[in-house]
């Protein structure tokens, strides 16, 4: 048990939303709850009696009210809220609690100078914006895809997209061509939006040449849209300008009424078992579960400003830009977080005025590796909560925060997925912060940790599951007509409980310790990595005829090592240019994240009998665990091929001896 670093003040209740929440319950529903633990369990149980509550609590703008809370309560195909219709977009832009010159959306970066735009601001320009795409043709249903930063247009475009009752996919500028096309080519999208460029650091980064090499490989797009975001001087070759799209009109802000389940945007898996999954999420789930979520856990509203270090590409930034839907301003940030120095996003925290400051577990690990003391190089007084999310943070990571960036303020580790675009596991302003701890499970979310037979334990390490249908739970796959695709995802491991690939353990008081992916998929600065995107560019080079990548943590929190091997063509050996050209093209397709730290020449892949590359059992035997434990031999088309990774283990080993 770790050591208690944070308690909840004493009028915790009457100053907290959740406390608000908990007396309109007693008010309105003539409910009464002791503590955090009591209203979790009433909120896994009692489903109708609490996503109705939220959805009343919020006072949710609906166009036609739901006939029911839950039709179904089977996973996968529970139906949440039918016959309501909604739009998103109408009900973040209602910012509660915001006048028109109020600031909600507060922008900075290394490519230009810092923008604020008010409600009344963010507002016109939606308006704007959504008016364009009517131009262009957009209708309820088509896609727009935007190839740009965690900058306000890429908000807007959001916000205009769903206005519209169409569905939005962002990539982060940063991401290949290769990574962006096996995104799109499956949700084939009409109007594509894309930056020029942008710079990391001082450094310029040109986009010209992926956004053609982009619009060439969808030949479902229309219109394509260029932000002058690197070079605003430069007239946009063969594409509208940012401000033809928003230009001025006459035209209403209008939002179009869409069903609860209607697809508002589609994230994408990391792509570790074949091409990156593209799951749709709904405009009513996301919009109930933000709510709770921003509201009840992370206690934001009005006088908040609320940051997370994310980019378009992690669903984190979803997240994010939910936030003027609590009525928080929401402070956005584009570049390289380290530049000039890892003091950057505090003093930008400092200078903002931000009161809620989310980043990645590696980042603040990172600051506590290189000595840093955020509150001496920014005036940090505003803060009163610090979330990290992307990886585990170990018990000294928590210590850390307190000892160096304040020590009154909440430290919420939280933990969820681009598939359920939230944390399920998180802080709440009732419990008190435990070091290395998650402190509870997030309402509405029935976590269990399972055993290897699927019972569920307390106190020991297991799968984590899901036994209880979300409202934020996918819609389903993009061109995935009869579910096959989604419950081979989730719901083949335990029949109706979701397996979310993480391994968990649960305390008896409720907090959660996660310990890292049970499946292969990569995480690599707190960004979960896929293996096939990556094996589809190594393995398209002539030289390689097979592959394998795994990443090994670090037990002290750094980014760990991106070990790669691989199997060359016959009579080749592997060399030093051969190493650089393999790193260009990851470098080039995919993004800079997915260079190895190593490469290693082997005889062959181990594979199953179905021919499915066995990267567990190889991490396994590279940290040490012996080939005969580490796999099941009889079930590997060549078992002879462990032999050179235990090899190469202990020559690690031997090399990483003290003397």
């Amino acid at each position: 048990m770790g050591d208690v670093l944070w308690t909840p003040p004493a009028d915790v209740r009457e100053r907290s939303r959740i406390g608000g929440y908990l007396r309109w319950l007693r008010e309105h529903r003539g409910l009464d709850f002791a503590d955090y633990d009591a209203l979790w369990r009433w909120s896994v149980t009692d489903l109708d009696g609490f996503w109705r509550s939220i959805w009343d609590h919020f006072e949710v703008v609906a166009h036609t009210p739901p006939t029911a809370t839950l039709a179904e309560r089977g996973m996968p195909g529970a139906r949440w809220f039918p016959g309501a219709t909604l739009n998103y977009a109408e009900n973040v832009l209602r910012m509660p609690g915001r006048a028109d010159d109020d600031p909600v959306v507060i922008a900075h970066g290394q490519t230009r100078a810092p923008v604020t735009l008010t409600a009344g601001e963010l507002r016109e320009q939606v308006r704007r914006v959504a008016a364009g795409l009517r131009r262009l043709g957009v209708t309820a249903g088509d896609r727009v895809a935007a190839y740009a930063p965690n900058i306000p247009e890429t908000y807007v475009l959001l916000l205009a997209t769903a206005s519209l009752g169409a569905t939005f996919s962002s990539c982060a500028p940063e991401f290949g061509t290769r990574s962006v096309t096996d995104r799109w080519q499956q949700i084939e999208p009409t109007v594509l939006v894309a930056v020029d460029g942008y710079r990391y650091g001082d450094k310029p980064v040109d986009r010209r040449a992926e956004v053609a090499a982009i619009r060439a490989a969808l030949p479902s797009v229309r219109h394509t849209v260029s932000i002058g975001y690197l070079d605003p001087k430069a007239a946009p070759e063969d594409a509208l300008g940012w401000a033809d799209l928003a230009a001025p009109t006459d035209e209403p802000l209008t939002f179009t009424p869409v069903p609860f389940d209607h697809p508002l945007y589609v994230l994408y898996s990391s792509g570790t078992t074949g091409l990156p999954k593209p799951i749709v999420h709904g405009h009513g789930g996301i919009l109930l579960e933000h709510l709770k979520m921003l509201a009840l856990h992370h206690d934001l509203g009005p006088a908040d400003r609320f940051f997370w270090f994310t980019t378009t590409g992690w669903m984190m930034w979803n997240f994010l830009v939910s936030g003027p839907a609590v009525g928080a301003t929401i402070v956005l940030f584009d570049g390289n977080p380290g530049h000039p120095d890892l003091g950057g996003l505090w003093r930008l925290a400092a200078e903002t005025g931000t009161t809620y400051f989310g980043t990645s577990a590696p980042f603040l690990l990172a600051c506590r590796k290189a000595g840093l003391v955020p509150r001496e190089v920014a005036d940090l007084s505003a803060l009163r909560a610090v979330g990290s999310t992307g990886a585990p943070l170990p018990a000294e990571g928590f210590t850390w925060v307190y000892e160096t960036v304040g020590d009154n303020l909440q430290l919420q580790s939280l933990s969820g997925g681009t598939d359920v675009c939230t944390g399920f596991v998180g802080g709440v302003p009732l419990l008190p912060v435990y070091a290395g701890e998650i402190a509870c499970r997030a309402l509405g979310a029935k976590v269990e940790a399972r055993s290897a037979d699927g019972t569920p334990v307390i106190g020991e390490l297991g799968e984590l599951v899901i036994t209880e249908p979300m409202p934020s739970m996918p819609v389903g796959f993009w061109n995935d007509p009869d579910g096959t695709r989604y419950r081979e995802a989730y719901f083949d491991v335990y029949p109706g409980v979701w397996r979310h690939g993480d391994w968990i353990t649960i305390n008896d008081r409720g907090g959660c310790v996660i310990t890292g992916r049970s499946d292969a998929t990569l995480n690599r600065g707190g960004v979960r990595l896929g293996t096939a995107e990556f094996y589809s560019v190594v393995e398209g080079l002539d030289e390689v005829v097979d592959s394998v990548v795994v990443h090994l943590e670090d037990d002290e929190g750094g980014a760990g090592e991106l070990l790669l091997f691989v199997v060359l063509a016959e009579g080749l050996e592997l060399d030093d240019p051969m190493r650089a050209n393999i790193c260009r093209e990851l470098r080039t397709a995919l993004s800079p994240r997915h260079v190895p730290d190593e490469i290693h020449q082997v005889r062959a892949v181990p594979r199953t009998l179905s021919a499915k590359k066995l990267e567990v059992p190889v991490k396994k035997i590279l940290t040490g665990t012996p080939v005969d434990q580490a796999a099941a031999k009889g079930a590997l088309a060549n078992p002879e091929s462990l032999t050179s990774f235990a090899t190469f283990a202990e020559r690690r080993a031997t090399d990483n001896t003290p003397a």
